[in-house]
């Protein structure tokens, strides 16, 4: 969802036992132009799901599960990955003013666009 117009600017339609991070690159390819910015729940806290942003040059705002650890250490010489960076900034400010700070609390726009899509329409599909 575009958050300055909240306009759905990209949809995909799976059966229930598709994830979360399995489509995660078919919604960021349904997006014209450029994204600065894509936040995502739990179910997006995958590694797949942060490289798959990080080499589009989008930003993450997914936050780590409780009990993440970094997976690659300050003084290791390679680039810190933006999950690490996430879980560093939830631990010196904490998850809600990491939320804040980050812009994710703005993700709840998105949630209630589509709680709304889904009242309107109904939560399932049909086919005939």
């Amino acid at each position: 969802m575009n958050e300055a117009t909240g306009e759905i600017v990209t949809a995909v339609v799976t059966t229930n036992n598709v994830s979360d991070d399995q489509v995660f690159s078919d919604l960021l390819d349904g997006v014209e132009g450029e994204i600065a910015q894509v936040s995502g729940d739990g179910a997006d806290d995958k590694y797949k799901c942060y490289e798959t942003a990080h080499q589009r040059g989008i930003k993450t705002t997914i936050p780590p599960r409780k009990n993440a650890v970094i997976r690659q250490h300050g003084n290791c010489k390679a680039l810190t990955a933006p999950r690490d960076e996430n879980l560093r900034g939830i631990r010196q400010i904490g998850r809600q003013k990491w939320k804040h700070e980050s812009g994710y609390h703005r993700r709840s726009l998105s949630e209630t666009t589509m709680f709304r899509f889904k009242v309107l329409f109904g939560g399932k599909l049909r086919r005939r």
